[in-house]
């Protein structure tokens, strides 16, 4: 959804790709299977987040996973993804549009994984 309805088009715009061009289906599957693995080893890493803001802030829901979402994209994701901007004169809607995402994701996962836990 975010790149492809949402922002797909502006991203693709800002970066200089051509849709029209697809890539292979070996090409799909791989970069599809290393994005699964990453999304899984950061649901791990936010599910201990969420488990020791739950023990140490003796707090649970889903507020907790939003502010675990939400603090471990300020402190980890915003700083790395902003410096393509700073030192490499990318546009801030890039930096939006990517950092936006990660943040988003981040804060979903922090959800579904409050209420599963």
């Amino acid at each position: 959804m975010w790149y492809g309805p949402l922002f797909g088009e502006k991203w693709a715009g800002i970066q200089g790709v051509d849709l029209s061009v697809k890539p292979s289906a070996r090409l799909m599957a791989r970069n599809l299977t290393i994005t699964t693995v990453g999304s899984l080893l950061t649901s791990w890493i936010l599910a201990h987040a969420l488990s020791f803001a739950n023990a140490f802030l003796h707090t649970s829901g889903p507020a907790t996973g939003v502010m675990v979402g939400w603090f471990n994209w300020l402190g980890f994701v915003a700083p790395v993804t902003i410096g393509p901007v700073l030192w490499e004169g990318k546009p801030w809607l890039l930096w939006i549009i990517t950092s936006g995402y990660y943040l988003v994701s981040l804060v979903m996962m922090g959800v579904i994984l409050a209420l599963w836990a």
